[in-house]
């Protein structure tokens, strides 16, 4: 996608209006009007006619002329403008439009002065007060798209107005717009019937605040702009923490007036939007997302108290059909996933939908060594730079786009300033290393250990041994026992091993070992099953079970010291298991869980003393 494609006409139409200056001040602009010409933006007798021009002061005075002329008459052509003047040739040859490419796509241009994002169409005339332009900008979306406001000193941008669609020769008469309420003092109305107001209205729905274009919502399209965001209704519902009310006719309001009341009394025109299907209840494994919607939520569907259906009484059989069928992407349950197991060639990983922005910014695919963006991980794969990480990393056989087009994966636009987007230098080193702890699986930032040599994070205790303050206030580079291990494997056994040998061993030669293979596997305990003394949360466990044991307890004696052999350990770690399969024989599940991590167990034991038999 052009990059241009992600700006509004209005955005570039104001951009192109701050701009004509610089344009026509251009040292030799005849490459300049003919890429205009060739594109018909220009008329043919005016091109020839300025061409022949010498003098560089007229010829200056005409390019203005030009400018001012494809704004007033071309400006639904504005974007054509912008994609052929900042073609390669044309920045090479002309430093002012790389410059201002460079600035719009950037979004310096946004900090000449603080510009409304979108304004009104405004005739030239008068200037109005501060005060009442004050006043109106805080009754409409405060930080968010303002109202038009008189060209001030600073070089405030506006839309062309009216007067702008005039030829350049001919005069312009000036109209003074009413900012204020057109309503005399003690008369009632409402802002809705204010002309000011005649193409968008300021809303709220909790504490967010946006603007909605009254078009946008009559074609059942994204229709309200929050955060440099569009939304649809029951978009910008849920973004204000909402999305259980299931009724944005009645909690997203324009001065404290629900739209479902405007919609009846015909101050708005909506349609429904097409194409949508009932949301399906998250399932349970994905109850952390923010997203997810509860049962009792879903029994919430169509309920409206009896205030709001008296201000909406509209909001029955096609309200359901729309607040139910507003939720498409959810409708997939790929949706509620926050990681998707992905491919690309022979290398493998997980993407983490969280850390997703695009694909080079944003670590977001995870392998065994590294954390990777999307660009990063094909060239990983394929050892080169060529590639299309859109289709070559797959995910359940299918290319990468098929969650973007299905709206499970959302790109961020090349003008975000988020921490993915726009990294500091400490967020770029978080992004190199997990954001929950590799043991627990949970998030606790502040006291989180990443390790220097892989994408591991810890919780101090979580690690065996356990992190010191010292060392985690230790500037120097730390190695996490995962690594430590690794690195001086290749050192150790060079010979096959006997595994009688090995368990009548002293575990104080084997420390390592043994710290890294309980650390293993409470890593493969993703749910944490066995972490924890099972007689605290399960009812009767010791009338069945006479020695529990449990991950935590065995940390706990192998810190303490109160291991003698390597044998030892060993026994405490099957004395898990076999309490499991002895607990949960009618409970196939819990004991195929067991039985798992038992073998997972098992094999790791022998890769790490070498063991033949």
């Amino acid at each position: 996608m052009d990059p241009l494609d992600f700006f509004e006409p209005h955005e570039l139409l104001c951009f192109f209006h701050r701009r004509k200056t610089e344009m026509s001040c251009m040292a030799n602009p005849h490459t300049f009007l003919s890429q205009l010409r060739d594109h018909n933006l220009i008329q043919e007798d005016t091109y020839k006619k300025v061409i022949r021009m010498k003098s560089k002061e007229k010829l200056r005075k005409e390019v203005y002329k030009i400018l001012d002329w494809l704004e007033t008459t071309r400006a639904k052509h504005i974007r054509a403008f912008w994609k052929c003047v900042f073609v390669e040739v044309m920045l090479s040859q002309y430093p002012t439009l790389k410059t201002l490419r460079n600035s719009l796509m950037d979004g310096s241009y946004k900090f000449d002065a603080q510009l409304p994002e979108k304004v009104e169409k405004e005739e030239e005339g008068k200037r109005e007060s501060p005060g009442r332009l004050k006043d109106e900008e805080t009754r409409a979306s405060s930080g968010k798209k303002r109202k038009a406001r008189s060209t001030s000193s600073d070089g405030d941008e506006q839309q062309p107005g009216p007067s702008s669609l005039l030829t350049p020769g001919q005069k312009r008469k000036s109209k003074k717009i009413c900012f204020s309420s057109p309503l005399k003092k003690g008369e009632k109305g409402d802002i809705w019937t204010w002309p000011i107001y005649k193409s968008q209205l300021p809303v709220m729905c909790g504490d967010k605040e946006g603007t909605l274009r009254r078009d946008r919502l009559a074609k059942g399209e994204k229709c309200i702009l929050a955060e440099k965001r569009w939304f649809a209704p029951s978009e910008f519902e849920k973004f204000a923490g909402k999305g259980s009310y299931r009724n944005w006719k009645s909690s997203i309001r324009c001065m404290d007036t629900p739209l479902g009341k405007l919609i009846k009394d015909g101050h708005l025109t909506s349609v429904g939007y097409k194409g949508r299907h009932k949301q399906a209840k998250a399932p349970q494994s994905s109850s952390s997302h923010s997203d997810t919607v509860s049962e009792e939520e879903d029994n919430q569907e169509d309920e409206v108290s009896s205030s709001e259906r008296n201000n909406s009484s509209d909001a029955s059989e096609e309200e359901e059909m729309e607040a139910s069928d507003e939720q498409q992407p959810e409708s997939n349950p790929d949706y509620y996933r926050t990681t998707f197991k992905v491919t690309c060639g022979a290398l493998s990983g997980s993407l983490n939908k969280k850390r997703f922005a695009s694909g080079r910014c944003g670590k977001s695919i995870r392998t065994d060594t590294s954390w990777l963006t999307p660009v990063e991980f094909v060239k990983e794969a394929f050892r080169q730079g060529d590639g299309s990480w859109r289709k070559d990393i797959e995910y359940d056989g299918k290319p990468l786009s098929s969650l973007l087009q299905a709206k499970v994966l959302v790109l961020h636009s090349l003008l975000c300033s988020c921490k993915l987007c726009k990294p500091k230098p400490k967020d770029l080193d978080d992004q190199r290393n997990d954001d929950e702890c590799f043991i627990c699986k949970t998030e606790d930032v502040e006291d989180l250990v990443e390790c220097d040599h892989c994408p591991r994070s810890f919780h101090q205790k979580c690690h065996m041994p356990h992190i010191e303050d010292a060392v985690k206030n230790d500037v120097r580079p730390w190695m996490c026992t995962f690594c430590v291990f690794n690195t001086n494997q290749v050192y150790r056994y060079a010979d096959e091993q006997r595994s009688d040998a090995v368990l009548s061993r002293q575990i104080s030669q084997h420390i390592l070992e043994c710290q890294y293979l309980l650390l293993y596997l409470c890593s493969a305990d993703v749910e944490q099953m066995f972490a924890l003394n099972p007689t605290l949360y399960i009812e009767n466990y010791s009338s069945f079970i006479k020695t529990p044991m449990w991950l935590g307890n065995i940390a706990e004696k192998l810190k303490k010291k109160e291991y003698l052999t390597v044998g030892q350990f060993v026994s405490d770690v099957d004395l898990i298991f076999t309490n499991c399969a002895l607990f949960n024989q009618n409970n196939e599940e819990f004991r195929a869980t067991g039985e798992h991590l038992k073998h997972l167990f098992d094999q790791e034991f022998k890769k790490a003393f070498n063991i033949c038999d």
